[in-house]
């Protein structure tokens, strides 16, 4: 395969950890802001998203900001200390977000949030490093510098009509080591980059990485209860009336674009569950 079929091969596909897709993240609602994200089995096995003092959890925009992170780390071959340098005006446009002031402070502080925020396992997040499921604790980032534009440098933004005044200068960030080593082993799921950032609901998009949890597993349908689903994705609301109204669009969405073929809610004796038959893979 020739260099520029690779780089093609690679902006069609997003590889991300299997592990981490298959767990809570991202906070998908702006109506709750709960200390922590926790998740549990019924051996006893945990999982926990734990935001720095005085922070915020990782919320919509920081989900879209950490699968643009893993489509560059792929990009650029996947380098093995882990260290991505982009310039963020260009990053916000591949999130299509436009670039101002505004937007360049959020991605900052979305870099910050996860550098900060501890994701903890007892024996829920699976390591092939590691050898199973072992305890981990550890940051999707583990160092993020920005380095700012010097002023001589701001003033010749003008002579490109590609960037903007607002244009804020360069990052340099760091991928956890536990997460590139699963990435390495092939511990993945991919998902296709255009049909991502064409889900325009975090719903959808949240819920797409969590089918192609299910489809890596070899499945063609999945059953999962509603209220597992909820604490999966995760969702703020709890009533199956609730769920439904959330769940509804993002499934509508999803049956569009061609990644389900059908989804159904339905209640058996005093259950509710999800009954999804996925689609075809997306190019």
């Amino acid at each position: 395969m020739t260099a520029v079929a690779r780089r093609r091969a690679v902006s069609r596909a997003i590889r991300l950890d299997r592990s981490l897709e298959a767990l809570p993240f991202f906070r998908l609602s702006d109506s709750a802001d709960d200390g922590t994200i926790a998740l549990s089995d019924e051996e006893g096995r945990r999982w926990r998203v734990l935001p720095s003092p005085g922070d915020r959890l990782p919320g919509t925009f920081d989900q879209d900001v950490y699968v643009e992170l893993l489509r560059r780390y792929q990009e650029a071959g996947e380098p093995a200390d882990g260290v991505l340098t982009f310039p963020l005006h260009a990053f916000l446009r591949s999130i299509g977000r436009r670039v101002d002031g505004s937007t360049y402070e959020q991605l900052r502080s979305s870099l910050g949030r996860l550098e900060r925020t501890m994701l903890e396992s007892q024996g829920l997040y699976e390591s092939v490093a590691g050898g199973g499921r072992s305890d981990v604790r550890f940051t999707l980032l583990t160092a993020v510098a920005v380095e700012r534009k010097r002023t001589t440098d701001r003033e010749q933004l003008t002579l490109f009509h590609s960037m903007t005044d607002a244009e804020p200068g360069v990052a340099r960030v760091v991928l956890s080591a536990i997460v590139r080593e699963n990435l390495a082993a092939g511990h993945v799921v991919s998902l296709s980059a255009a049909s991502y950032w064409a889900l325009t609901s975090p719903v959808a998009r949240r819920l797409y990485r969590l089918l192609e949890v299910a489809r890596e597993e070899e499945r063609l349908t999945w059953r999962i209860a509603l209220d597992r689903l909820a604490e999966l994705m995760p969702l703020a609301q709890r009533y199956p009336s609730h769920l439904q109204r959330v769940l509804q669009p993002a499934h509508d969405m999803l049956t569009s674009a061609g990644i389900l073929r059908n989804a159904v809610i339905r209640q058996q004796q005093r259950e509710w569950f999800v009954d999804y038959v996925l689609g075809s893979r997306p190019a």
